[in-house]
């Protein structure tokens, strides 16, 4: 089996409503770039990288001039031909090569009528845990709805939120309002569910003193940890000597540099493995191998995926002992799929690891048209702008806060 053809193509789909961060926003729709690889024997491996738009889709159709006639089984050479570490610094293709390798997987899955998590050693579990992802939000234009902005408003989400899908750890993505008062909604929020878990992440915008101050406030709840409090390793290590709540990242140790030089002189407590920021499904089973000897906790992190990536997720919680946490999801804010039979359901606060060869997802082709048609429509957005707060962008540590 050989690679015959690679295609790209830029889809969005929308959401419930606008997701606010520390850096912007949502805009109410996901950006995603969906990939194919063809094999000569006719079947399509499907992957996924978030963004698009043509230069996205124009470095897709470059890779053909280096993987056509490829074995699609030989990835470790696909890696340094396409990201050989030092080709590459000034062209990072790290997440070209996730979704290409997503898509190598699911041919090889789909040749040898196997799942996925089957080739990466088997699944230690049929079902993988997710958290509840609870943003602050706009409300959606189209409807006034879905709004996110007082603490009553954010326990209502959780509650509907918990009572749809079952969750029972929540995550509360923070960094938009002043720490005081998302300290309040975090231990309101704490208090809603007994008997769960919690993480508070406010996306690396705090100052030390400021994430030192925090940590303390909230060493009395059930915390999974506290992600990304402040950004640098330093800054990481600093807090994590001041406060007795474990610290994770999905910022400053997301290769494996980064990772030894956490475990040299640690710094975070757990690593968030994401398979696209890592490089593919492969590397993130990897780093959690070097996360099992070193005891230190694994989690699964979500960077706004459709199902095709949420399938990586799902075969990688599958297959790794050391999965210490619940996964994240932005899934559950989606409103529709590119996937036949649409959005994956939850059970329990858990989803099925998929069973069928490969990924086990297939395209829907009417939506996947549908939504590349709204992409053309609608076009990009600018991830780190805010469209109802225009020209203002957080300083690092931030003093610019939203008011609630």
């Amino acid at each position: 089996m050989k690679i015959a053809d690679i295609r790209a193509t830029t889809v969005t789909v929308p959401l419930q409503a606008p997701l606010r961060h520390a850096n912007g926003c949502h805009w109410g729709r996901f950006v995603r770039t969906i990939v194919e690889v063809e094999a000569d024997n006719g079947l399509i491996g499907l992957g996924e990288m978030g963004g698009g738009g043509e230069s996205a889709e124009a470095v897709f159709r470059a890779m053909k001039d280096y993987l056509v006639g490829h074995d699609p089984a030989r990835l470790e050479q696909m890696r340094f031909h396409i990201a050989n570490p030092t080709a590459s610094l000034y062209n990072n293709r790290t997440q070209i090569l996730a979704a290409l390798e997503f898509a190598c997987l699911d041919l090889l899955g789909q040749s040898w009528g196997v799942p996925v998590s089957e080739i990466l050693g088997g699944r230690l579990r049929d079902r993988v845990p997710f958290a509840s992802y609870c943003f602050f939000r706009y409300p959606d234009p189209r409807t006034g709805e879905g709004e996110v902005r007082t603490i009553d408003q954010l326990l209502d989400y959780a509650r509907r939120a918990k009572a749809e899908f079952g969750f029972k750890s929540h995550k509360l993505k923070a960094g938009v309002f002043h720490p005081d008062y998302e300290l309040a909604a975090y231990r309101a929020l704490a208090g809603e569910f007994p008997g769960d878990t919690f993480r508070f992440d406010p996306n690396a915008v705090w100052s030390t003193e400021q994430a030192i101050r925090f940590g303390r406030a909230i060493e009395d709840l059930p915390n999974d940890y506290l992600e990304d409090p402040v950004y640098g390793l330093n800054g990481m290590r600093r807090a994590r000597q001041m406060i007795r709540v474990p610290l994770a990242t999905n910022t400053v140790v997301v290769n494996f540099e980064q990772l030894s030089a956490n475990v040299l002189d640690p710094a975070v407590d757990v690593i968030l493995l994401d398979t696209t920021f890592w490089g593919g499904i492969r590397a993130c089973v990897k780093a959690a191998g070097v996360c099992e000897t070193f005891q230190y906790g694994v989690a699964v992190h979500s960077s706004g995926e459709l199902g095709i990536q949420l399938a990586t997720m799902l075969h990688l919680g599958a297959v790794i002992p050391n999965l210490s946490f619940a996964a994240d999801a932005h899934y559950h804010h989606l409103t529709d799929d590119v996937i036949e039979g649409g959005l994956m359901p939850y059970r329990d606060g858990t989803i099925a690891v998929p069973t069928g060869p490969g990924l086990g997802v297939k395209l829907d082709r009417e939506k996947l048209r549908r939504y590349s048609e709204l992409y053309r429509e609608l076009g990009p957005y600018p991830y780190d702008q805010d469209p109802h707060r225009p020209g203002w962008t957080p300083i690092i540590p931030n003093d610019r806060w939203a008011e609630p």
